[in-house]
């Protein structure tokens, strides 16, 4: 579904904001996983909220809420669909390796980084590729999809959301036995986490802007900075769930590490909007 809803006409608008895209790769793909290792070192009960907001902050940026996002705040939304693509491509060479350094180290156990690195390629790239090329390939596929968007959109959350339903339904007796107020404290994390990338994005952009030509820079351009900020302080959750399964409960049980994620990226959505 992701593959055939991509548009992807309009990536050339971007290339004049490049030096905005390239930071927003860095933020989402290098500095965010960096910040995973300290998310670790947080004493908390049960540990998989903290190990499984660390590995949502090791994670490529959502595939859809951010550009939509983006072109309700009038940010540029060729470049947020530029970072959006490029950053899950990438991830799924950068996250298995980003895992393994900051996660895995962290936590003191091996993870299967081929296994991770396969999964990611075979669950994630293919489909997407698949979907794309029968779009490109057809435009009565490419009319029918854009016609029924609506439909496509809610047939896609749908779908997302049935996949940490089933991995929390499989951690049931474990998640009741767990404190409200544990709960309440992963919640407040995750919101602390990402109110924490915007503060980090936003500060880092006000920085860029200054060091250019005034007016002249990229960074100064409101479009392209709401743009940056938006889609390098989201992160995506089905990459993460994937993820999750193919560690084999290595960093715990996945319902624990996926449940304190939901919330986060539920979050990340509505203070967007706000």
């Amino acid at each position: 579904m992701s593959g055939l809803t991509l548009r992807t006409k309009e990536l050339g608008t971007a290339l004049e904001a490049w030096p905005a895209g390239l930071y927003g790769l860095g933020s989402i793909l290098l500095l965010t996983p960096f910040v995973s290792q300290f998310i670790m070192q947080v004493q908390f009960f049960p540990r998989e909220f903290i190990t499984g907001l660390a590995i949502f902050c090791c994670m490529p940026t959502t595939l859809s809420s951010g550009v939509i996002l983006t072109q309700l705040v009038g940010g540029n939304s060729a470049l947020a669909l530029a970072m959006t693509v490029a950053s899950n491509l990438l991830g799924i060479i950068i996250v298995p390796l980003s895992l393994a350094r900051y996660i895995g180290t962290g936590a003191g156990v091996s993870l299967p980084t081929e296994k991770l690195f396969r999964s990611l390629v075979t669950r994630l790239l293919i489909p997407l590729i698949i979907g794309k090329v029968a779009r490109e390939a057809s435009k009565g596929i490419a009319d029918f999809v854009d016609r029924n968007q609506q439909g496509f959109s809610v047939g896609n959350a749908v779908l997302l959301s049935l996949v940490p339903w089933i991995q929390i339904s499989r951690s049931r007796s474990l998640i009741l036995s767990v404190q409200v107020e544990a709960f309440a404290a992963a919640i407040t994390v995750g919101v602390l986490i990402h109110l924490a990338l915007l503060a980090f994005n936003i500060a880092m952009l006000h920085i860029l802007s200054r060091l250019g030509k005034k007016g002249d820079s990229v960074f100064a351009k409101k479009e392209y900075t709401r743009a940056v900020i938006l889609v390098s302080s989201q992160k995506t959750l089905p990459v993460m769930i994937t993820v999750v399964e193919q560690l084999g409960g290595a960093l715990g049980e996945p319902g624990l590490l996926v449940i304190p994620c939901v919330f986060a990226h539920i979050n990340q959505v509505l203070i967007a909007k706000t």
